[in-house]
């Protein structure tokens, strides 16, 4: 078992999923897929042996954080729309009367093991924003302590196109580097990842070590529920993510679960192969909606490269897009090559005044605030 906030045990191999099997801390998401469908509303089938694989493995002392989509999947057949809404505000009312539909099935099902189960919806501001997501933190932690699964889901009912994680695969990436968690289970109506469509006789992918081991590997795209908005490339995405970055993962199907848990030789398992991160500098290098980008000169690109210092406006060469204190922006060379990511201290119409001078120079010219780095290095992703 890997201890939370530290790295895979080097005595443990890379394919050895006992990992898993005596993790304390999981984070387990699944898809609309699984749980529903347009004709059918919520699967009480599905659903409940679901309850029954995680109830056990929380009965049996591991802490358990649900991921699940579903609300907007089962809010379409109570307001009789016959396919997933394309605009957002369906799609929010869709998920306000699904969600509540959901928490019902989900308070029953592991109510019948003497697991009490809680809602918590967030949306990305929650993770990006410390005062949030340490709150966020606090909040399932405390949760957690007093026993129970917190069923987390993307906040669908207010959140816009901008803020969108995208996808609940990355979400519990997400949700399990927030909550320190030992190992993230993604769970589909797909068994394993596969070298190539499985009608077509491909091969099970049981262990991937890194990202060579996906070179020449057709992924597929979201399946043919019509319910979800994932699908196994949004699934791998999210399982690297965690392992490279101090989580284990494993990928399989829904109804593997219990086995999954059990450390089975189930799925497809992603090696940890890197350090934990910071949560929001996960979110800035994965999720974040690019505002702009920062043109920066030779000096400015070897420093943030190199040397991981923070961006000053005097190694910045030009200045584009549209954005605000706080957003997300490109730092690129004079060739067009995007090094790294970060959070901007100063809107798209303060810094194109500032390029090129010194902090001490805009301090004593402009006054108190403007002697700021653009991007400070702890708000800095290299990519």
């Amino acid at each position: 078992m890997t201890s939370r906030g530290m790295t895979a045990d080097p005595g443990v191999s890379a394919g050895d999923r006992s990992a898993l099997a005596g993790a304390r801390r999981i984070v387990v998401k699944v898809g609309s897929s699984s749980l529903t469908s347009i004709k059918g509303g919520i699967s009480e089938e599905s659903l409940t042996a679901l309850a029954d694989a995680l109830a056990a493995k929380r009965n049996a002392g591991a802490e358990i954080i649900l991921v699940s989509s579903g609300a907007i999947a089962a809010g379409l057949a109570p307001l009789g729309l016959a396919k997933r809404p394309r605009d957002l505000a369906t799609q929010q009312a869709a998920a306000s009367v699904g969600q509540g539909l959901l928490m019902a099935r989900y308070t029953q099902a592991f109510g019948a093991h003497g697991v009490t189960v809680s809602q918590v919806l967030l949306t990305a501001e929650d993770l990006m924003r410390r005062s949030q997501h340490t709150n966020a933190l606090r909040a399932m932690d405390r949760l957690l302590n007093l026993g129970v699964v917190p069923v987390v889901n993307e906040n669908d009912t207010v959140a816009t196109h901008e803020i969108r994680f995208g996808d609940n695969d990355r979400l519990a990436a997400l949700v399990a580097h927030l909550v320190r968690a030992d190992a993230l289970v993604l769970l589909s109506d797909v068994d394993s990842l596969y070298d190539g469509p499985p009608a077509q006789g491909a091969k099970r992918i049981p262990l991937v070590t890194g990202p060579h081991d996906l070179e020449g590997v057709s992924i597929g795209k979201a399946g043919k529920a019509g319910v979800g908005t994932g699908g196994m490339m949004t699934k791998v995405e999210a399982a690297s993510m965690a392992a490279g970055s101090g989580i284990h993962a494993l990928v399989t199907s829904t109804p593997n679960a219990a086995a999954a848990l059990n450390g089975e030789d189930v799925g497809t398992w992603f090696a940890v192969n890197g350090s934990r991160k910071p949560v929001r500098l996960l979110w800035l290098a994965h999720v974040a909606s690019v505002q702009g980008r920062l043109v920066l000169d030779e000096g400015a690109v070897r420093a943030v490269r190199h040397h991981h210092t923070s961006l000053l406006p005097a190694g910045i060469s030009a200045v584009h897009g549209d954005f605000e204190p706080g957003d997300a922006v490109e730092l690129a060379g004079a060739d067009g090559t995007v090094v790294a990511r970060g959070l901007v201290n100063y809107s798209s119409q303060e810094l194109p005044h500032m390029l090129g001078r010194s902090t001490r120079e805009l301090g004593e010219e402009l006054g108190s605030g403007y002697d700021r780095e653009v991007v400070h290095v702890d708000d800095l992703v290299l990519v």
